[in-house]
């Protein structure tokens, strides 16, 4: 029997009552797509499952995605390592939807923490379905028919300009050129509409001038941010987070330098916005 703690007014939720080192029937994968799809970022505590397990359980709402810049896990190239240290700090800090400078990009994510630090270390999500119902309707109608255009290379921008980083991920950059998607998508399942710009690989919008789509970019980027749009997550070992990647972003807060913090990450493929 499922147990389900509603965690903020916008989004999340704490599910009790399953065992994902479990293999999980057909019943329950409908359940928790159901629960993705009312609360679009779910939580379990005390999970301690294996890659291969992790790998199912998100094989189990669809193909999966690789990512093309990070390390995997060694025999699970889908699993993907996402580790700071006091050498190798984060450099993701901005709110953003995963790898939505894919034609596909994911559908979902399946996030398991490995080693938190001691205390800080976050995750904040927030809600584009809310973040759109917030919009004026003027607004919401004027920026149903724009374009936006998100790019690897922005993204990683960072990664890039460090000393031969531009030539360890020339294969990711050739691979990934800037895709086009709509400002605002609808939900493929739950049919709502919601913000499909983020500051992390969004670069503009076509068809306006670059100061009118700065603009609309940084009052998006600042609106989505809102607090009552918001969820926050405190990391404990062997938690796990599934969330909507279609209707969220998502922001790590980077407030435990120089602790050692390593989270395995598998994305979900997901159809071209629309």
């Amino acid at each position: 029997m499922l147990s389900i703690k509603p965690l903020a007014g916008a989004l999340g939720a704490q599910i009790h009552g399953l065992d994902l080192q479990k293999d999980l029937n057909e019943n329950d994968i409908a359940q928790l797509r159901e629960l993705l799809n009312q609360y679009e970022v779910i939580f379990f505590r005390d999970q301690d499952i294996t890659g291969k397990r992790q790998r199912d359980l998100a094989r189990a709402f669809g193909p999966l995605q690789t990512h093309p810049a990070y390390k995997t896990v060694e025999g699970i190239p889908e699993l993907t390592i996402l580790e700071s240290t006091p050498d190798n700090p984060t450099k993701i800090e901005a709110w953003h939807s995963d790898m939505t400078f894919r034609e596909h990009p994911p559908m979902g994510t399946v996030l398991k923490s490995v080693v938190v630090p001691p205390k800080g270390g976050d995750t904040m999500w927030s809600s584009m379905t809310a973040a759109y119902d917030g919009l004026s309707s003027a607004m919401q109608s004027f920026l149903g028919g724009l374009t936006a255009v998100h790019d690897f290379s922005w993204g990683f921008r960072e990664s890039i300009a460090e000393p031969g980083g531009r030539e360890r991920l020339s294969g990711a950059i050739e691979a990934n050129p800037p895709v086009r998607h709509p400002v605002i998508r609808v939900h493929p399942e739950t049919n709502r509409k919601v913000i499909f710009v983020n500051s992390l690989f969004t670069t503009h919008i076509e068809g306006l001038v670059p100061a009118e789509s700065q603009a609309i970019l940084n009052f998006l980027f600042t609106h989505v941010a809102r607090v009552e749009f918001t969820v926050r997550f405190h990391w404990e070992p062997h938690s796990i987070a599934i969330w909507d990647n279609r209707s969220t972003q998502h922001k790590p807060v980077n407030d435990y330098f120089p602790a050692y913090r390593r989270m395995e990450r598998i994305t979900i493929d997901g159809d071209r916005p629309y």
